[in-house]
């Protein structure tokens, strides 16, 4: 039996290193001009990484650690073709040297030709065929890509159709398909529109950031890089109607008050964003002082909430019957971390890729509900406690043995990647419980958990802060589209050294923690 703790009290130089190596908080101009830099310099940072003559790199993401190191996120381009799975991240000291890059992809991403034997037309009629499930299918862009997204293939020249309609239960979709340009094979495929159901109770009586307007006030939250909060009434497209109120005092706490889902979803927002300053100095999900929007009662009795990057939005269904509106702080701090893996990682939602990026909206939407520590819903480690979904009473997922919820995996295995991304999930989830909590029965916050290992090891845990910590360094300096398990491990030891030290016990927690779900 492997015990895993951590020595009580921290070293001068452990604190200074945790310090050094935290992102600092960039105002929007000052990430701006980061960007600009980067841009600037993205030819010879090319020649730095000795990259062909042939690729070219677009800067989307700056994170500057407090100790100088800046990390810088790339898209990479092929002949002025966009590349899938091409980005990386390289990190810089404070003098200017190149430390080092973490890449999607190694190796070359040269393609034999750009020219294509197949139609754009043919293309589109591929990529429909592959959403057929799509209710009113259609491509509605495509575009001529190099395809680069299997490390273990050579990249090929491909499109990307981006593939629009309904989902089965009423979800809109943009479903990406990837077929190859030669011989119209799928290669690839992911849907654009993150989804994921949570808690649909109330918070009871919240503070609201409001702004007066003609006749009354807006839920215009603008302390909170004016957050909207709009009313779809049914609909399923648009933004709908801001909401608007004449003596701010929103809402009564029952799902027939239309206010009282729009309170809810205005102040998981305003919590998601307060955690995500408090605890990591981000400014905003992209980091760029700008919020994202709401939409609540969408469609007819829709029981799901989405994140869609396209329009930098939230949306956020009624629930059965039109009584349980999914607009709590766990859904809120998940769909919102989607958009934070968007504009970080962007960890493709399909795949054990897939998996991670649909764990990090647990994971983060559960330290949401931590940090909040709203009365009316502490936080704890089960996903849609409130919510009888499944009409038995259960939680939708449990973080600390995820299979009790009968789909979704405890441990790694080589099949884990081909199952649904909302059950390949439990096992970065089970990961993050225990190294927050440790295994073995335990209470927390009067929930009842008992986590098993996969090695039969007993770990003590870390604490749930330095979890998050190092999961969210990972996920925004060293994660990239095409990271798995395997590359989440390699990135959390990689943060955990930033910013705890290589001999630290918080690295080895996160090293035997990986073992205990099977992940070596």
């Amino acid at each position: 039996m492997v015990v895993i703790g951590v020595q009580a009290g921290t070293t001068a130089n452990a604190a200074d290193r945790t310090a050094g190596a935290t992102a600092l908080t960039l105002s929007t101009s000052q990430r701006a001009t980061a960007l600009k830099d980067a841009q600037a310099d993205a030819s010879s940072t090319a020649r730095d990484l000795k990259l062909p003559a042939g690729e070219k790199l677009v800067a989307r993401d700056v994170v500057k650690d407090a100790n100088g190191t800046t990390h810088t996120r790339y898209e990479r381009t092929y002949d002025g073709l966009p590349v899938l799975g091409g980005d990386l991240v390289v990190h810089t000291a404070k003098n200017g040297d190149l430390k080092g890059s973490t890449k999607a992809r190694k190796g070359s991403i040269a393609v034999a030709s750009t020219d294509a034997g197949l139609s754009t037309k043919s293309a589109k009629k591929a990529a429909v065929a592959a959403g057929s499930s799509i209710k009113g299918a259609a491509a509605d862009s495509t575009r001529k890509v190099v395809w680069a997204g299997n490390p273990a293939k050579a990249p090929v020249l491909a499109y990307e159709s981006v593939v629009t309609g309904k989902q089965k239960d009423g979800t809109p979709s943009e479903l990406h398909v990837v077929t190859d340009a030669a011989t119209g094979k799928k290669l690839f495929s992911y849907q654009a529109i993150e989804t994921g159901t949570g808690v649909s109770e109330y918070s009871g009586t919240v503070t609201l950031g409001t702004t007066a307007a003609s006749g009354g006030y807006d839920l215009l939250d603008g302390a909170r890089g004016g957050h909207k909060t709009y009313d779809l009434n049914g609909g399923s497209s648009g933004t709908g109607t801001l909401f608007h109120d004449a003596d701010d005092n929103w809402g009564d706490g029952t799902p027939a008050n239309r206010q009282t889902a729009a309170v809810d979803a205005a102040y998981g927002a305003a919590e998601t964003w307060d955690f995500y300053k408090s605890a990591f100095g981000r400014n905003g999900i992209a980091g760029d002082g700008k919020a994202a929007y709401s939409r609540v009662h969408y469609g007819n009795a829709y029981v799901n909430a989405f994140w869609d990057d396209s329009c930098f939005c939230m949306t956020y269904g009624d629930g059965t019957n039109n009584t349980h509106p999914l607009t709590s702080l766990d859904v809120a701090g998940h769909e919102m971390s989607h958009g934070l893996t968007a504009a970080t990682a962007k960890l493709n939602y399909s795949r054990e890729s897939g998996g991670l990026n649909e764990a990090t909206s647990d994971i983060l939407g559960t330290g949401v509900e931590f940090y909040s520590n709203t009365a009316a819903d502490p936080g704890d480690y089960l996903i849609g406690e409130k919510i009888d979904i499944r009409g038995n009473g259960t939680p939708l997922r449990y973080m600390d043995k995820p299979s009790k919820d009968g789909s979704s995996a405890d441990y790694w295995n080589k099949r884990v990647g081909s199952l649904d991304v909302h059950y390949s999930s439990g096992v970065a989830n089970h990961f993050f419980y225990l190294l927050s909590e440790g295994s073995g029965a335990k209470t927390v916050n009067g929930v009842s958990y008992n986590s098993p290992t996969y090695d039969n090891s007993t770990l003590a845990g870390i604490g749930r802060d330095k979890a998050l910590q190092i999961w969210y360094k990972a996920l925004s300096t060293y994660m990239t589209s095409t990271t798995n398990y395997a590359g989440a491990r390699t990135a959390t030891l990689q943060a955990a050294s930033d910013l705890y030290g290589a001999s630290s016990p918080e690295r080895a927690a996160v090293a035997a923690t990986w073992a205990a779900v099977n992940v070596n």
